[in-house]
Parts: C-alpha cells; sequence; structure tokens
C-alpha cells in the first residue's frame, strides 16, 4: 500500500521528506498532523490487511478459506480507499465500503461455521499454527475497528461508519475459521485462575505435616 507522504506522481527517490514535519497529505482529506485519528485509523486497517496476508502466506490453510482470505484482502483495499475520501468529496472515491461487503462476511461465517463444530466456551488464542495466526489477524482487526470508531466519532461528516461495522464482520469470520483450524485437535481452552488455584494445591500440600514413624 502506497505511503500516505506519496503524492502518487513517479519520483526518482522514496524518501521525499515531506512528511518530516509530522504531517502528511492523506488522501482528499488534504494536509493533516500524521496523529490524526483518521489517518491512525487507515494505517490500522492497512495492517490488519498486511496480518490476513501472514495467515494466508503461512497458515496453510484449505484453498476454500484462502480464496475467502482474499476476498477479504481486496476488501480492505476498498476500505481503506473510502478512508482515504471524506464522505462529502465532490468527487466519488474510487471504493466505499457497502452493505453487500457485509452481508458477504455474513454469508462467508454461515458457510465455514459449521466446521467449528462447538462455538460455546472461552478459548484461548493458540492451538495449531493456523489458529494461532488467525487469533492475531482478529485482535489486529479489533483494534483497527475500535481506531475507525474514533475517527467516525470525531469526524462523522466525512468517515463512513460501514468501514467499522465491516470489521467488526471481519473479526466474527477470523473468529470462526481460527475455531475450525483447530477444529481437529481441538482448542486450548481457559480455566479461570488455573495458577491461582494450582498454587493454592501446591501451598497447602506442602503445609501438610510429613508422615512420621509411630514408634
Amino acid at each position: 500500500m502506497a505511503e500516505l507522504d506519496e503524492s502518487g506522481t513517479a519520483g526518482p527517490s522514496l524518501y521525499t521528506g515531506r512528511g518530516d514535519s509530522g504531517r502528511t497529505t492523506f488522501g482528499r482529506h488534504g494536509d493533516v498532523a500524521k496523529t490524526d485519528v483518521r489517518v491512525a485509523a487507515y494505517e490500522e486497517c492497512d495492517e490488519a490487511n498486511a496480518q490476513v496476508s501472514v495467515v494466508m502466506a503461512v497458515g496453510n490453510l484449505p484453498i476454500g478459506i484462502t480464496s475467502t482470505l482474499a476476498s477479504v484482502q481486496n476488501d480492505l483495499f476498498d476500505l481503506v480507499a473510502d478512508l482515504a475520501v471524506p464522505l462529502d468529496a465532490a468527487e466519488p472515491a474510487t471504493a466505499r465500503i457497502q452493505e453487500s461487503h457485509l452481508t458477504r462476511l455474513e454469508r462467508a461465517v454461515d458457510h465455514f461455521e459449521p466446521d467449528a463444530a462447538d462455538l460455546s466456551g472461552r478459548v484461548l488464542p493458540g492451538g495449531t499454527v493456523a489458529a494461532s495466526l488467525l487469533y492475531q489477524a482478529r485482535a489486529v482487526v479489533r483494534r483497527a475497528e475500535r481506531a475507525v470508531w474514533v475517527a467516525v466519532e470525531a469526524h462523522p461528516a466525512v468517515v463512513n461508519p460501514l468501514c467499522a461495522r465491516y470489521l467488526n464482520r471481519l473479526s466474527t469470520l477470523l473468529f470462526v475459521l481460527a475455531r475450525g483450524a483447530n477444529a481437529e485437535h481441538g482448542d486450548v481452552q481457559w480455566v479461570p485462575e488455573a495458577s491461582a488455584l494450582a498454587m493454592a494445591q501446591e501451598d497447602g500440600a506442602a503445609a501438610q505435616p510429613a508422615d512420621t514413624d509411630p514408634a
């Protein structure tokens, strides 16, 4: 994904230095601080897309899942293209997140949910390599969703709330896929206060008096 500091015009150098002041030209939002919540939302979504690419590259997942994730990556590019152009811009954006984007994710959740077998209980983000990567991608997506909601709240007239809703659906899909990736070997179940209980048992055993010879 192109850096925000780039104007889009090819040049002899990638290090223009235009962003060294802490400001950037962010799409059609114009000149803004790099700490602007709109820029933060964009970058968090960029990271989410990169994390999905890691899942696809090393997760060794079935072709049906990788194809779905490839579609998700394209959606996420639609999403950042949406974020880069204000809703009230005079010229239309190259892409906007629409209700149909969300519907496709909901259908994907319905399609893959049977592979997860049991979605009840609390599980730790681990298990197989594929599941671990999917859980990690889900955590990044949820952080991106929060960043987009911050941008929506700060700039309700220019940031599309469907972007945040899309990320909410995507986190659900990634959770379902992660549970499915662990279906054969089983999830890692959460045991509340497991470490504390183990310590209590150890301390209790240590406090028991040692057996003595009655003679």
